[in-house]
């Protein structure tokens, strides 16, 4: 699912968050002196702000992969039998590491302003449905 600015969504599972706390006015450098943890029970609501896509690195073999593939597209139809079967065993070796690559391509993350006044940021989308 792919998650807009302005959706509707709502947490699909229970959230623990948990860590340390600084009061109000205090300077940062205070930090550890109090811990804290809030739940927030799956169904609660809120609008996307922001969503954030990452893109992950390519490898060797992807770099490769995408090289070959597009060099046989665009040329294997004019190159002679045995070099268009060689290109094609040699883009056949890197397929499972293409497609590992496509499953993870993408990651993305949003920022969501629950109704209960919390506000998420630089969560991963499979955290919420929509609403």
């Amino acid at each position: 699912m792919t998650l807009n600015v302005g959706q509707r969504v709502r947490l699909a599972a229970d959230l623990r968050l948990a860590g340390t706390v600084t009061p109000a006015g205090e300077p940062p450098e205070e930090t550890g002196a109090f811990t804290a943890s809030v739940a927030l029970a799956a169904g609660v609501e809120g609008t996307v702000e922001h969503v954030d896509e990452h893109h992950r690195q390519q490898s060797h073999e992807v770099r490769e992969y995408l090289r070959l593939k597009s060099l046989l597209d665009d040329f294997g139809d004019q190159m002679p039998p045995a070099s268009r079967k060689q290109l094609e065993e040699q883009v056949g070796a890197l397929e499972e590491q293409w497609a590992a690559y496509r499953r993870r391509m993408l990651r993305v993350t949003v920022r969501v302003r629950l109704d209960n006044g919390f506000v998420l940021d630089d969560v991963p989308e499979e955290a919420f449905a929509s609403a």
